[in-house]
């Protein structure tokens, strides 16, 4: 079996990139550090991990 260069070979297309190109920021502090979670009634709510700030 010959030896290859790169031990975990990567798909074709590259790294996968999220599909929208707009990048969220924080209301309150202007943060791009945003995460998207599951809101209470099923909805989708964000919170910004640099200052916990969470809006829907």
């Amino acid at each position: 079996m010959p030896a290859s260069r790169e031990p975990f070979p990567q798909p074709s297309g590259g790294p996968h990139t999220p599909v929208s190109s707009t990048r969220l920021s924080c209301p309150s502090c202007g943060s791009g550090h945003v995460a998207q979670m599951l809101g209470d009634n099923g909805g989708v709510s964000y919170v910004c991990t640099a200052c916990g700030h969470s809006w829907s």
